[in-house]
């Protein structure tokens, strides 16, 4: 009982000395992880974050938080991330839209290339263009030629200003000579409601959310937005197939504060990228029209580095504007 005393009186006096000795870093994660997701429930981007989320704590033995906080086109969720401590445990789940297309659309209050670190790209994902089942037009063709007979008679559901459903839209309107009317909803879910409503009838909106809609002819498809049809509806035209050339996948990633250290950075990659190639993990995202990238940091961040070119220009080319 003595020696453990003693030891504890040692430990004790050494305690004091801490503040002038370097602070061994602790093991990583040392508390629940957070997940801030830009949209939301329900949507892809959702669903892959929670994807993601059971990944981690599978792997990491940790609790993980999943934090939907939608609005201003993820310009929120985003600032919560660049705001938050750089260790690891507040994470972004990110899609073009935020990282790529935000930038040339609003006034940010921080410059996302030097407030974000890459951590991974989780996958590339096809939106649809759907519509309710009473709307005439049932091809990209018979759209284009409705709209040319109608100028400006034709609506479409806007997902916010800036948005992947926003911009593919205006890609296609675009390429196609036509005009669309757009009608601003505060996100997908909300304009997918309008079009099941018949509020809107047509919009282009995430293959995961819709899916289970169109399979149960409650929404009609009409087209995917990847460069050629996808596994999930083999039967469903690209839009490219009327409009060649057009292509609007839309990638998904996480991101971290700058600073992360690059060891934390490296931990989470490998721990989602090992999760994300498991067959069950990759089936659920192939079914949801989604292709598993699962890359190294480095390469997302280069990948990051092309997308911000393209949708620059095609910000540029459509005109789009926060009003």
């Amino acid at each position: 009982m003595q020696i453990t005393r003693r030891k504890l009186s040692i430990a004790g006096a050494a305690g004091l000395l801490l503040p002038t000795l370097p602070v061994r870093a602790q093991t990583f994660p040392s508390k629940p992880i957070r997940i801030v997701v830009p949209t939301a429930a329900g949507g892809t981007g959702d669903l892959l974050a929670r994807q993601v989320g059971q990944i981690l704590k599978d792997a990491l033995n940790q609790s993980v938080v999943i934090e939907n906080r939608p609005g201003a086109n993820g310009i929120i969720a985003t600032e919560i991330v660049v705001r938050a401590p750089a260790d690891g445990h507040t994470l972004l789940a990110a899609s073009a839209s935020n990282i790529a297309i935000n930038p040339f659309i609003y006034k940010m209050p921080f410059d996302v290339e030097k407030t974000l670190a890459p951590v991974i790209q989780i996958a590339n994902t096809t939106q649809v263009l759907i519509a309710h089942p009473s709307f005439p037009a049932r091809t990209v063709e018979e759209l284009i030629t409705m709209a040319k007979a109608k100028p400006d008679a034709v609506d479409y559901v806007n997902a916010g200003y800036g948005s992947t459903p926003h911009l593919n839209m205006e890609l296609l309107a675009s390429m196609a000579g036509i005009k669309l009317r757009g009608i601003v909803y505060k996100g997908s879910t909300p304009g997918r409601m309008a079009v099941l409503a018949n509020e809107v009838p047509i919009m282009i909106d995430g293959l995961a959310p819709a899916l289970p809609l169109i399979k149960s002819g409650q929404l009609r498809a009409i087209a995917v937005t990847a460069p050629k049809r996808v596994a999930a509806l083999p039967n469903l035209p690209a839009v490219a197939e009327t409009l060649p050339g057009y292509v609007g996948e839309i990638w998904y990633g996480v991101l971290a504060p700058i600073g992360t250290p690059p060891a934390i950075v490296q931990q989470i990659n490998q721990a989602i990228a090992a999760g994300l190639k498991q067959p069950d993990n990759e089936a659920k995202i192939v079914g949801q029209g989604g292709e598993v990238v699962a890359a190294p940091a480095a390469d997302f961040g280069r990948f990051i580095q092309t997308e911000m070119i393209k949708w620059r220009k095609v910000v540029a080319d459509s005109g789009a504007a926060v009003n």
